[in-house]
């Protein structure tokens, strides 16, 4: 697992509503970057290996959502969720949570993911390459914390779900 110090520069292929296009489906591609997202700002991230898996659904992204008016007290700017799942994925799974504050990021081609030093192969579950679960505060592109679940490895038999969690980050940034 590399440790890097800012977040790397990724085009991310997303999808957003568009109105003008009419019909049942009204999204057109966008393309946001690194920059985009980071510069000049103090965003929560928070990265997890798939939308739609148990603790994810359950836990993960919801307690996030939950503090998200929390974060923003403290001077967080966004709170990112990142998944390599593609952007199809990422909105029905923001659907079906109801997620309305925290941006759920895909990270398809797992470009982000591996540029971080977080992708992880996960095909004992059948899931592929996947990102291996871990929060972060980005300050103006800079990493300045970092909290990475334990036992970082290919094929993980467990899904360790400690220090990731909204709660850890928040009690981090209120001690900041």
């Amino acid at each position: 697992m590399a440790v890097i110090e800012t977040v790397p520069n990724v085009v991310f292929k997303t999808r957003v509503r568009d109105e003008s296009i009419g019909g049942p489906n009204p999204f057109r591609w966008q393309e946001r970057t690194t920059q985009e997202l980071f510069a000049g700002k103090r965003v929560v991230v928070f990265s997890l290996p798939g939308a739609f898996t148990p603790t994810c659904s359950t836990s993960h992204l919801p307690r996030y959502e939950e503090l998200y008016k929390d974060f923003q007290a403290l001077g967080v700017d966004s709170v990112i969720c990142v998944s390599v799942n593609d952007a199809f994925v990422m909105f029905q799974w923001g659907k079906q949570q109801n997620a309305e504050n925290v941006f759920l990021l895909p990270d398809g081609n797992g470009e982000f993911t591996r540029k971080m030093g977080m992708l992880v192969d996960k095909a004992n579950l059948g899931f592929g390459m996947r990102s291996w679960r871990y929060s972060m505060v980005v300050n103006d592109g800079k990493i300045e914390k970092m909290f990475v679940e334990p036992g970082f490895d290919d094929n993980c038999p467990t899904d360790p779900f400690e220090v990731s969690d909204a709660d850890t980050m928040l009690a981090y940034l209120k001690s900041a």
